[in-house]
């Protein structure tokens, strides 16, 4: 397995792998996966997690490149919150929060919530995801204007190549075509303008240009259709699922000043960004915008839990408050009390600890100064980083960084290199992407980008015996 590899005995109490992955193969209809391919592939079967490394049932040792989906913040094993969830379910394992009913988890966790979103952002809208919020938001955004007498204000404007989940709502408002071309997506009432991917799709000009040019898409669409019909405009401060487009620092001031001047309610997805990704609680925070909603999950509850949510501003909890009426929507496990309650005890680590300042100021500028120095590699066009988030684009050209003749091959090609070494990164397209857990220490990430480095080096060799080296 490598050197990077450690192997530990299976973990106990567990059946054989090949019987795990025989009743997988026979039962479990995996996302976002060829099922044809897992059969003759076989599954990967995750048996345990301490710290920034995950163990496979026969012991294998890697480090989450990933945080498991973007999510694992604190790391694997707090036992803590463990704790928090036994209590929980035996105080009250679930109740709901319709009809005018609570309960202590759900609402400690929105006011703490509060406190920690920027100012006029006081109130929650619970879910047990980022899809669902964003099927929440999408409803929201139409019940507001309705409320005010606009039902017409009703688009809402996203990004190609954007991520906001895979439910019939949430994957329209994505950009992404594989997803769009399968159950009739997207839904109407959404429009996609272009992404800011300078590396991708704008080295022709300066990327504050381009970042000007990519936002003013957006002023071009209310122009199109006019403001009276455009509700909100929704995006991640950073896309992840896309392959962490970084946007350049014109872009997110002007789209703020587009959506302000044209009325339009302005949604950060914060799903991947929030909760110290970028080395701050949000990713609104580090780009200077106030969103009137954002999106809420994954590293709301280290992963722990699923409990998503969407942090709404005074402006439009008020006037849903003030016009009356009920608003229909909600789900069984909205506020669920054992995931709001292990949400808090995530939070109180996350601020207790400082490990989002520790980002900030320290293991986030040792992961940047590690991460650009992978540039070098002659594999590698760019390398591009923000807090603990980071993409690296492969190129068969340094020189030109051309894409490559047959794109996808080498991003898989590297990706399975990467794990059988004991890294867990992920290919998307020709990008190889981490957001490893936020506790990474410093030896961590050096570990992490010798492994990449290595893993390049390999990858090259292959590719270039296979004849892949062709842009």
């Amino acid at each position: 397995m490598g050197n990077s590899m450690e192997n530990l005995p299976p973990i106990s109490n567990q059946k054989p792998t090949g019987i795990l992955q025989e009743l997988d193969l026979a039962h479990h209809v995996h996302p976002f996966t060829d099922q044809k391919v897992l059969r003759s592939e076989k599954p990967r079967i995750i048996a345990r997690g301490e710290g920034i490394y995950i163990f496979d049932n026969d012991g294998n040792k890697y480090l989450d490149g990933m945080a498991g989906l973007w999510c694992v913040n604190i790391g694997y094993g707090r036992s803590e919150l463990a704790t928090v969830a036994k209590k929980q379910m035996e105080e009250l394992s679930y109740y709901n929060t319709f009809f005018q009913t609570s309960h202590p988890p759900a609402i400690e966790l929105a006011s703490k919530l509060a406190s920690l979103a920027p100012e006029g952002l006081n109130n929650v809208f619970y879910s047990g995801s980022g899809s669902e919020a964003n099927e929440t938001n999408i409803r929201l955004v139409r019940h507001y204007w309705a409320s005010l007498g606009k039902p017409e204000k009703s688009i809402i404007v996203s990004r190609k190549n954007a991520y906001h989940g895979s439910s019939m709502g949430a994957a329209s408002l994505g950009g992404m075509q594989p997803m769009h071309l399968q159950g009739g997506l997207p839904i109407p009432g959404i429009i996609h303008i272009s992404q800011p991917y300078w590396y991708g799709e704008g080295r022709d000009v300066s990327p504050n240009e381009f970042g000007l040019m990519k936002a003013r898409e957006l002023e071009e669409v209310i122009q199109k259709h006019g403001p009276e019909k455009i509700g909100a405009f929704i995006a991640e401060p950073i896309q992840g699922a896309g392959g962490v487009i970084i946007p350049p620092d014109t872009y997110w001031p002007e789209i703020e000043r587009i959506c302000r001047e044209n009325d339009l309610l302005l949604i950060a997805d914060e799903v991947i960004c929030g909760f110290g990704r970028l080395g701050s609680w949000f990713g609104c925070q580090k780009y200077g915008i106030k969103p009137d909603i954002m999106t809420i999950a994954k590293g709301l509850s280290s992963g722990y839990q699923p409990i998503g949510g969407s942090i709404v501003s005074t402006k439009i909890a008020d006037t849903l408050e003030q016009k009356g009426g009920e608003f229909n929507h909600g789900y069984t496990y909205s506020a669920h009390p054992v995931a709001a309650a292990v949400s808090l005890e995530n939070l109180r680590i996350l601020e207790e600890e400082k490990i989002i300042e520790k980002v900030n100021s320290n293991t986030g500028k040792h992961m940047g100064e590690r991460w650009r120095a992978l540039g070098e590699h002659q594999l590698v066009g760019e390398a591009r980083i923000k807090g603990l988030m980071g993409a690296l684009e492969l190129t068969p050209n340094k020189l030109s960084k051309a894409p490559f003749k047959n794109p996808g091959q080498a991003g898989i090609i590297t990706r399975n290199i990467c794990i059988r070494h004991g890294l867990i990164m992920r290919a998307v397209e020709d990008k190889m992407i981490i957001s490893p857990p936020l506790i990474i220490q410093k030896s961590e990430i050096d570990e992490l980008t010798d492994l990449v480095w290595k893993s390049l080096d390999i990858a090259q060799k292959e590719l270039s015996l296979k004849g892949l080296l062709v842009s």
